[in-house]
């Protein structure tokens, strides 16, 4: 015959060096939070019990630093996570007086896309960046054929928002 244990499904404060007096009452001794170790868990719509997330309140509003750089220099510009590739070109136009069409970002290794936002390829607090001249347009500055600066559609539509 097999004996079946049940598992519980929070610590008790007791086990995590808080004190004794049992495990009844750790959140409200600590006026009405959960303690340092506690787990607090959620039922799901589905019916599947899981751990509680934390709830990051203005999670819109998170600022990242991130630290591009360039052949001969570097900077640290402070940007929203949630913002994408082509805004943080915005950005480096106005610090490097390349267009943004002009502008390579690499992250990882990979080219990254202006549509791609920071935060869903993995960019976090104080990551690095390589920026790059695009090489065509490299070279057609040299050869003297690039068309007047024009504004970029990009630019246009966020100084339109």
């Amino acid at each position: 015959m097999i004996k079946l244990r049940s598992k519980r499904f929070s610590r008790s404060s007791s086990k995590l060096g808080g004190g004794g007096g049992g495990g009844g009452g750790g959140a409200a001794a600590n006026g009405g939070t959960a303690a340092a170790g506690e787990i607090k868990w959620e039922l799901r719509p589905g019916g599947m019990l899981v751990q509680k997330r934390e709830s990051q309140e203005n999670s819109d509003e998170v600022m990242i630093t991130i630290r591009v750089s360039t052949v001969s220099q570097w900077h640290d510009i402070s940007v929203q996570a949630t913002s994408t590739f082509g805004e943080l070109k915005v950005l480096l136009s106005i610090l490097t007086n390349l267009e943004p069409r002009e502008q390579r970002l690499l992250f990882k290794g990979k080219e990254r896309e202006d549509h791609e936002h920071l935060h869903m390829v993995g960019v976090r607090d104080k990551d690095k960046v390589l920026m790059l001249e695009d090489p065509a347009i490299k070279e057609r500055k040299l050869l003297g054929l690039t068309r007047p600066k024009s504004w970029d559609p990009l630019i246009v539509q966020l100084v339109s928002n």
